[in-house]
C-alpha cells in the first residue's frame, strides 16, 4: 500500500512531467530551469538530438524546435519508482511536430518513445536530473532527425 508521503511525491513528478511538456510546445524553454537539476544530463540522441546539460539543451531546443508549424507533448503511463530523496521514472511520450512544406499544409511526423528519467528532492521540489528517450516507432518522420540534429 502506498502511504501518503509517496503519493504526494508521485503527484509532484507528474505535474513536474506536465510542465515539462507545456514548456517544450510552448517553446518556453527558460522552464527548464524549474524542471531540471543545475547538473542534469539530457540526452536527446535517438530522435538525432545531442546530449548535454540543461544548458546546452535550452540552446539546442531554441534552434531546431522553431523550425516546426507546431509541436505537442501527449504524456502517459508513467511507471514512477520514489525511494526517499530519488525516484526513476519511464514515461510514455506520443510526439507529434508539424513540418512545413512548401505551397501546401503541414505534413505530421508521429514519434512514439518513452522518457528513460531519474528525479531528484530539491529543497524547490522535485527535479529531472537525468532524461533519455527510448524510441519505440515513427510516422512521418522521414528527414525530422536530421532537422534536428546540432546545428553547430
Amino acid at each position: 500500500m502506498l502511504g501518503i508521503q509517496e503519493i504526494s511525491d508521485r503527484l509532484e513528478i507528474q505535474e513536474m512531467l506536465v510542465a515539462y511538456a507545456t514548456a517544450i510546445d510552448g517553446q518556453d524553454f527558460d522552464a527548464l530551469d524549474r524542471i531540471f537539476t543545475d547538473d542534469a544530463h539530457i540526452d536527446y540522441t535517438a530522435f538525432g538530438g545531442l546530449a548535454g546539460t540543461r544548458a546546452e539543451m535550452k540552446e539546442f531546443l531554441a534552434s531546431s524546435m522553431g523550425q516546426f508549424t507546431a509541436c505537442q507533448h501527449l504524456i502517459g503511463n508513467p511507471e514512477i519508482r520514489v525511494d526517499g530523496d530519488r525516484a526513476t521514472g519511464r514515461v510514455m511520450c506520443l510526439n507529434a511536430l508539424g513540418i512545413p512544406v512548401e505551397n501546401g499544409d503541414p505534413r505530421i511526423a508521429l514519434l512514439g518513445m518513452w522518457y528513460i528519467d531519474e528525479y531528484t528532492r530539491t529543497p524547490e521540489g522535485w527535479r529531472i536530473s537525468r532524461r533519455s528517450q527510448e524510441p519505440s516507432w515513427t510516422q512521418g518522420l522521414g528527414d525530422v532527425s536530421e532537422r534536428t540534429r546540432d546545428p553547430r
